[in-house]
């Protein structure tokens, strides 16, 4: 849970960095490719962690509206990449305006629960970092390149001469 404002910038702008990044690495041939009937496709994770931030910014009462509720994927990552910096952005700025530190211990409903607004902060990011992680494993059953988010990526381990963890 954050306790400060600038604590959650700062690290809602790294994690929504890697995300963009690692969003960056799908390709359009791979993104719609399915591994399992039970999970879902590149495509479909990156455009739900996308529409998850309007969504959750309604729901908290940052933003007044939610405009991708009920859109269809873009049609390339590119455009998933674009509508992710430009919500991630908004969502960080009405934070600022409309929420101060000292408000970050008040609870508000979200999805039926009383949540501290530093919880939901906390679970913005933690939602995302828990799909980029299946990402990372569709990407490597696919073939795709993966970035370290929190540590090395096997390649970035060979990259700097050290040998990666088997």
């Amino acid at each position: 849970m954050y306790r400060s404002i600038s604590d959650f910038e700062k690290n809602y702008q790294e994690e929504t960095a890697q995300t963009r990044k690692l969003f960056s690495l799908i390709t359009e041939d791979k993104k719609n490719i399915k591994i399992h009937e039970n999970i879902r496709s590149l495509n479909r994770l990156a455009w739900h962690i996308t529409q998850t931030i309007t969504e959750m910014g309604l729901h908290a009462g940052l933003i007044d509206s939610d405009p991708m509720a009920d859109l269809s994927s873009p049609s390339t990552i590119e455009e998933i990449i674009q509508l992710h910096e430009e919500h991630s952005s908004l969502l960080k700025k009405r934070v600022r305006l409309k929420w101060t530190d000292s408000s970050l211990e008040d609870s508000i409903d979200m999805y039926g629960e009383q949540w501290p607004k530093g919880k939901v902060l906390h679970v913005l990011i933690a939602h995302e970092a828990h799909h980029r992680s299946q990402m990372t494993i569709i990407m490597r059953m696919l073939d795709l390149p993966i970035i370290g988010i929190y540590g090395p990526s096997k390649e970035e381990w060979q990259a700097i001469g050290l040998p990666a963890m088997e």
